[in-house]
């Protein structure tokens, strides 16, 4: 009799799991279909989308009564649709109404700017593909980036920037804030790695609210109205502890109908089976997803309360929630988070580190500034950047290693770089 009762529980066990897999896997705007697809032969369920259901009932329904939880999902559900009733511009468009006089005055800067806009991605960030616009304008790289910088007085702000820095700094202009605020905050965001430095300035308070306000990415707009991007984990923050939710709005439903005295027909119990195994491995991927955003908020605390992101492995969260990192790696992909700091691939909390306190994503965002700040004269090389890399983080590196960040950043050689500056003067 125990056998038989490991041997069923292993059975149910390992059917769950077949189909958990393949749902941990999809994003959320194809799990329906996927549903859908697993059950085509079912025609005792139907999968219904929660959401698409709320929103025939009321249009105007609020997901959460606390008001802690309105911040995204309001502006994302209802008050933005509500705008691209009236709007229902694309981004490309809208950025193309906006270069005009004065801040591009000529035909020549007017197509420069088109070009630009045509290279910026579905977030509104610059591809940095410099080359290609290059080619197609005969503008060389610093007549482009002349031309790109105005682009910081266009909306939404924040839009042409290669990177959220970038990003933080262009909204930032256009936040009205006060001068010693706004040096204080374009500060922080300069060195969010050691933004604690801030702490005993009096305007720290009021730098960190507007950072807090800012929006990665700059176009975000953009990307909840075409339904690109639908976050699975929310992180809200209420000023005093952080609170993890699973997107279950946009959660498809199985819903099981039968005739009364079916259950134990031979063809229905089958079909009555299959659905319920399908039920059992949607909740498996919500618990699995939850676990994941409480280890993302736990190793990257520092972060949504407006610091750095910190080195994080797949292995260090394969590690605590006891599966393989293949596994991680399949629950990960595919997948947004939403906090007040915008909405981010999951993946991106995940960098490989340089040591226990380093990654590698913060050593190319120093390089960057190295890079942006160094003498004209006398550029940087990549073993005078290498020394003083090795002297910030207190660690070893190999040169190589910093010759492949710089090429990553799209820099130049050192001798590349002054040539270029020299045509410049």
């Amino acid at each position: 009799m125990k056998q038989r009762l490991v041997a069923a529980q292993k059975g149910k066990l390992s059917s769950t799991l077949k189909n958990w897999l393949p749902l941990l896997q999809a994003g959320l705007n194809d799990l329906g279909d996927r549903l859908s697809e697993n059950l085509a032969n079912n025609p005792f369920c139907e999968v219904r989308q929660k959401f698409d259901e709320e929103l025939k009932e009321n249009e105007e329904r609020e997901y959460h009564e606390d008001e802690r939880y309105q911040s995204y999902e309001k502006v994302g559900k209802k008050e933005f649709r509500e705008e691209l009733a009236l709007k229902s511009n694309s981004l490309f468009e809208d950025v193309v109404e906006q270069i005009d006089a004065p801040l591009f005055p000529t035909e020549r800067s007017r197509k420069i700017a088109i070009k630009i806009a045509e290279h910026l991605d579905e977030g509104g960030f610059f591809d940095g593909d410099y080359e290609a616009i290059e080619a197609e304008t005969g503008a060389d790289k610093d007549e482009i980036e002349r031309i790109r910088s105005r682009f910081s007085y266009l909306t939404p702000p924040g839009i042409g920037a290669i990177d959220f820095i970038e990003s933080y700094l262009f909204q930032l202009e256009d936040a009205g804030l006060e001068d010693d605020v706004y040096e204080v905050a374009v500060s922080i965001v300069k060195h969010l790695d050691s933004y604690s430095d801030y702490v005993k300035h009096p305007c720290f308070k009021e730098a960190m609210n507007a950072i807090k306000k800012l929006k990665n990415p700059p176009a975000i707009e953009y990307l909840e109205s075409s339904g690109e991007v639908i976050p699975d984990i929310f992180v809200y923050d209420d000023g005093e502890k952080l609170e993890v939710k699973i997107n279950d709005a946009y959660y498809p439903e199985i819903i099981i109908e039968t005739m009364e005295g079916l259950e134990k027909d031979e063809f229905v119990r089958p079909k009555i089976k299959e659905a319920k195994d399908l039920i059992d491995a949607l909740n498996m991927r919500k618990a699995t997803l939850y676990k994941l955003g409480l280890m993302v908020v736990e190793f990257q605390y520092d972060y949504f309360k407006g610091g750095a992101i910190r080195p994080m492995k797949l292995q260090d969260i394969a590690d605590e929630l006891e599966l393989n990192v293949s596994t991680i790696s399949r629950a990960i992909a595919n997948k947004y988070l939403a906090s007040n700091r915008g909405i981010w691939p999951i993946k991106s909390f995940f960098s490989t580190a340089i040591s226990e306190d380093t990654s590698a994503a913060a050593i190319k965002e120093y390089l960057k500034e190295l890079f942006a700040n160094e003498s004209r004269k006398k550029p940087l090389s990549d073993e005078a950047a290498l020394k003083y890399v090795e002297e910030k983080f207190s660690v070893k590196l190999e040169r190589r290693t910093i010759t492949k960040y710089r090429m990553a950043l799209g820099v130049a050689s050192s001798s590349e770089r002054k040539k270029l500056y020299q045509m410049s003067l």
